[in-house]
């Protein structure tokens, strides 16, 4: 599968960070920057954009926010050989709380946003754009969208200066078949754009779901170590390394920073595949719910769950 064009983007601090709040200590974050530098990946995403008066100090660690001296602390001052990446959501974000890029460390810049918030996220995206930045629009949880309501947001991308797009699986709902689908939607809808992908793994799908993205010509390639990430997490990044037939990646130095700082994580906090983070992806409902019944004293009561949730014959 040797494409020169293919990017792959690490989302471990960030996506895992919605798993702990972002409380990663800087030998976790660290370790993350040193191994996708050594493993070739081409974009490490180390957190989330957000105004501080969205979101407390007290209670969010400094991932959510990306201050400069926080990401300067973790690189260090010397050459930059990976590109970073942080995201911002829509309404969550003040203009002015992003830099100009000759004052950040940060590359790009990913809008995330919904298909009804197409409008907001164009303009903050070319904000980003003027300020100097890479950017991208990951539209959000495209398996809840009816189609009258894609196509307008694909047809308002389409035009704007935003010259990547994401599918996003965000409730881990899709199978291959779908994706093929949006990925000839968007390339046919978006001409001239390059089209993303971030599959979540409910149904233990993500990996399988990004190859045939990359199959359909899907070029910007979501992952994360050992897939931590929010609920069922995502793609495995090392499994996708293996994959891609790019001698420019490596797969050692992931497996290191796995063992040195994913494993012990995963005593601590439950991403990955689930009864409950299953039930959520097959009923195409966000995790929330499964997430609060993983973090309570009836984890494994996944028959009580299944029942809450469908409350009805429709699975069985």
């Amino acid at each position: 599968m040797f494409r020169p064009e293919i990017k792959v983007i690490d989302c471990s601090v960030r996506d895992g960070g919605l798993m702990n709040k972002w409380q990663f200590d800087d030998a976790f974050v660290c370790k993350v920057y040193t191994a996708c530098t050594e493993a070739g990946v081409d974009y490490m995403e180390i957190g989330y954009l957000s105004s501080e008066t969205a979101f407390s100090r007290d209670e969010v660690g400094p991932w959510k926010f990306c201050a400069e001296a926080d990401i300067r602390r973790i690189i260090g001052n010397g050459e930059k050989k990976i590109k970073l990446s942080a995201m911002a959501d829509i309404g969550r974000i003040e203009y002015h709380d992003i830099p100009h890029k000759s004052e950040s460390a940060l590359d790009m810049i990913r809008v995330a946003c919904y298909a009804h918030q197409t409008d907001a996220a164009i303009d903050l995206a070319h904000h980003c754009i003027d300020k100097g930045y890479e950017t991208t629009i990951n539209l959000m949880a495209v398996s809840t969208v009816g189609l009258r309501e894609l196509d307008e947001a694909l047809d308002d991308l389409s035009k704007s200066r935003v010259p990547i797009v994401y599918v996003v699986d965000s409730f881990g709902a899709f199978y291959s078949e779908d994706i093929d689908l949006l990925a000839k939607k968007y390339m046919e809808r978006l001409p001239g754009k390059t089209i993303g992908i971030h599959c979540h793994n409910n149904q233990q799908l993500a990996f399988a779901n990004t190859i045939s993205a990359i199959i359909s010509g899907i070029n910007y390639l979501d992952a994360s170590l050992y897939g931590i990430g929010r609920g069922a997490g995502n793609c495995p990044l090392e499994l996708l390394i293996a994959f891609l037939k790019n001698p420019k990646f490596k797969v050692r130095p992931l497996i290191e920073a796995i063992e040195a700082e994913i494993l012990p994580w995963q005593e601590k906090i439950d991403w990955g595949y689930y009864i409950p983070y299953m039930v959520t992806g097959v009923l195409n409902q966000h995790p929330r719910t499964a997430m609060a019944h993983m973090e309570s004293d009836k984890k494994n009561k996944v028959t009580q769950f299944f029942d809450q949730m469908t409350n009805s014959t429709e699975l069985e």
